[in-house]
């Protein structure tokens, strides 16, 4: 049986999108997750105000950490915000999930931390 070149790329393209979730890039402190062709190292913990899922709050809180972003720019140190994207090397930058989930009031062990980026042109 003789494919055509056209199935063969389609079959090809739906392969690659099916590709786990869990292959963003992502990084914990004193490690890189390299995003498109930035290398994006998180450095520390500035806020983690997230409502832990065991209580009512009337504000969903938020997560800030300061990251060191390198770039073919050079390498700049960068304060973000979860879901809020950064201009970057020409795209936005976005602090795009933090794990591990607020579960109970208190602090989370700062080595449990671990940051998903994404970047779009």
């Amino acid at each position: 049986m003789k494919h055509s070149p056209l199935l063969l790329i389609t079959a090809a393209t739906c392969a690659a999108l099916a590709s786990p979730v869990s292959a963003r890039p992502s990084a914990g402190f004193g490690q890189v997750a390299t995003v498109d062709r930035l290398r994006v190292r998180p450095l520390a913990l500035l806020e983690d105000s997230r409502c832990p899922a065991s209580v009512q709050c009337i504000w969903a809180g938020q997560v800030r950490i300061r990251a060191a972003i390198t770039s073919r720019n050079g390498r700049k140190v960068r304060e973000m915000t979860l879901g809020k994207p950064i201009l970057v090397n020409g795209g936005m930058l976005t602090l795009f999930a933090a794990e591990p989930p607020k579960l109970a009031p208190g602090n989370t062990n700062p080595r449990r931390y671990r940051f998903t980026f994404r970047f779009a042109r």
